[in-house]
């Protein structure tokens, strides 16, 4: 969804992740480490972006999720208590700026986290939560880049930071980025819709939750590479993208829980 002229695009975003295994620094570790034992969720985002003209725009989302988490109860006994909720996450507000180049080719984003979401369900830590009950500073950019003389095949890079501001209750999440590199070639077409094969290589590294209500000091923070192939639909004004994120290196401080792969599907409508 990278800017490419004025106007808005409005957007649905459904993301799914099942972290059902243990994991410890570079390997997969025996699920008797680690008290917690399933966590997963979907979700679901709701976004504006819009390019008043070919250097200011402005994006806003809200995530919305259904999460199922389950841990031992801690009796000694091996018996795993359960907590199911749907709750409303952080909204995101960020101003884009594309005005580098004519083609829009290069932008920045700045904006803020809000702690909109529910950070204070009963049965989750607060590294479990839906909200952060931080407020966080983000800045990001991208560029992209034709490979070929008929522009069909391109380059893309993108990168966000995620810095927490202000905090509530002595919970401070990490310092988050994520960065991504890929290819995509559009020279498929099926009638009126273009078809956009990608590949794209993601990194994500986050450092440790601090303060005294940080439920796991000591098991927080990770680094990781993931390989994620996906599909773009194009028939305008609607989009279709989809892909999935598979981990190939990954590098998690103490016991944590992880996914096998990572699904997303966006829907997108242009105007």
């Amino acid at each position: 969804m990278l800017p490419q002229g004025q106007g808005g695009l409005l957007f649905f975003e459904w993301d799914y992740q099942d972290q059902n295994h243990n994991w410890s620094r570079h390997s997969r570790a025996p699920a008797a480490d680690n008290g917690d034992k399933l966590l997963w969720t979907s979700f679901f985002r709701f976004g504006l972006q819009y390019m008043f003209n070919d250097r200011w725009g402005l994006q806003v989302d809200a995530p919305f999720a259904h999460r199922y988490f389950r841990r031992d109860d801690g009796t000694g006994t091996g018996t795993n208590e359960g907590t199911e909720w749907t709750d409303w996450g952080d909204m995101r507000v960020k101003a884009l700026y594309t005005g580098f180049f004519k083609d829009m080719s290069l932008g920045v984003d700045f904006g803020l986290k809000l702690p909109t979401g529910n950070y204070t369900h009963e049965g989750a830590d607060r590294d479990t939560e839906l909200g952060t009950g931080s407020t966080d500073l983000l800045l990001g950019g991208y560029y992209r880049a034709p490979l070929s003389a008929d522009r069909n095949w391109s380059a893309f890079f993108q990168i966000e930071g995620t810095l927490p501001l202000f905090i509530r209750d002595q919970y401070r999440p990490g310092l988050e980025v994520d960065a991504s590199a890929g290819i995509d070639y559009q020279g498929i077409a099926l009638g009126n819709v273009t078809i956009v094969p990608f590949a794209q290589v993601l990194l994500a590294g986050k450092t440790s939750d601090r303060g005294a209500n940080s439920a796991q000091p000591v098991a927080s923070g990770y680094q990781r590479v993931l390989l994620s192939p996906g599909l773009e639909l194009l028939m305008h004004p609607f989009m279709v993208y989809a892909d999935v994120e598979i981990p190939v290196w990954q590098n998690f401080r103490g016991d944590q829980l992880v996914a096998s792969a990572l699904f997303k599907l966006v829907i997108a409508f242009s105007f």
